[in-house]
């Protein structure tokens, strides 16, 4: 079946080709009985827009581009980017958008592609993820002159428009809870250390710890499952072993809690363990895992949003999307030395979500 044309259109209706090319682009210059008359017959005969004429007329290439500076293995492991990539999809797919979704080794390959991109007009925007401190992406972006939405905190983004979430207020809900708990020896796995979010939570915890008299250590890894297992079980060799560790995202706690058991101990009886991000993985394992939860589909949808409002004029600035919700699952406990002088339901504590 040949494709519907716009001369087609304007022969039924017995106007020009102009007249249907301003109605079908609700431009002025048509009467509006002409422009219904118009849009009726152009969906009676399922008329659909011309991608490449449009991209043509618009200068536009009707796409965003997302760089992932991580391992395949990582992006295969990790819940989270499935989660954001979905939620980015859902909004460009409203707006008959693509993605371009570039995997790089590294820094240095992502701004070569950023550089391909915006000489060849390969995309209209970028979403920048894995914010770093003094990012090198933000002056190239600004070179490029490429509209770009960081997904990160202000303070990594140097005025350029951003979305982020509230790593502080999240790490002081996570150690408020494990404190109330009674536990005072504390263990951290975290992301890369060069990664910004990973630095701001590194200075939040350091600060709740001095703030609530805890000892505690950090243990910086790279996401992934093998590194966050490696961590934990440092973690629990160490001379003063904690009996609460928190992890920077779900797929490094999962991996954490099958060292723990492994290693004969009991979850939370010896050890609570406290994810961040909350996918799937915290609620299919025994048992259930505490976690700082947050949207991570609507993150995705709200940052592409954001995107696409700076295409058409909107301000530059930064959105706060969210503060991650501590969700009280069945990794929590208090420590050997306190239990059954805890209350099963400290104040602290922001949603309570036990099974059984």
């Amino acid at each position: 079946m040949s494709r519907v044309t716009i001369k087609e259109i304007a022969r039924r209706c017995g106007v020009s080709q102009g007249a249907v090319s301003y109605a079908l682009n609700n431009q002025p210059g048509v009467s509006e009985a002409t422009r219904a008359r118009v849009l009726r017959v152009a969906a009676e005969l399922e008329w659909v827009p011309n991608r490449a004429a449009r991209q043509l007329s618009a200068a536009r290439s009707e796409t965003f581009g997302l760089v992932l500076a991580r391992t395949a293995q990582t992006l295969i492991e990790e819940p989270y980017f499935m989660g954001f990539v979905g939620g980015v999809e859902a909004v460009l797919a409203e707006h008959s958008y693509a993605l371009a979704l570039q995997v790089v080794a590294d820094l240095d390959e992502e701004l070569a592609t950023y550089r391909k991109w915006a000489a060849e007009r390969r995309v209209d925007g970028v979403l920048v993820v894995d914010l770093r401190v003094g990012d090198p992406r933000i002056p190239v972006l600004r070179k490029l002159g490429l509209p770009a939405v960081l997904v990160g905190d202000p303070a990594l983004a140097d005025g350029m428009p951003c979305v982020w979430t509230d790593s502080t207020a999240a790490m002081n809900a996570a150690l408020d809870h494990v404190a109330s708990l009674g536990h005072r020896v504390i263990a951290r796995v975290a992301g890369p250390p060069e990664f910004g979010d990973v630095w701001i939570r590194d200075q939040a915890f350091d600060v709740a710890v001095r703030r609530l008299g805890l000892s505690a250590v950090t243990h910086h890894t790279d996401y992934s499952a093998s590194r966050g297992a490696g961590a934990t079980r440092d973690a629990l060799a160490g001379a003063a072993r904690p009996t609460a560790i928190v992890y920077d995202n779900d797929l490094m706690a999962v991996a954490g809690l099958a060292v723990v058991q492994a290693l004969g101990l009991r979850v939370p009886a010896d050890v609570t363990l406290v994810a961040w991000d909350d996918s799937t993985l915290c609620r299919i394992t025994h048992p259930t895992l505490t976690a700082l939860s947050h949207n991570v589909v609507g993150y995705g949808a709200e940052v592409t949003r954001r995107l696409l409002d700076l295409l058409t004029g909107a301000p530059a600035q930064s959105h706060l999307y969210s503060t991650p919700l501590l969700i009280i699952r069945d990794s929590s406990g208090p420590p050997p030395r306190c239990r059954g002088r805890v209350g099963s339901a400290p104040a602290r504590r922001r949603v309570s979500e036990r099974s059984g």
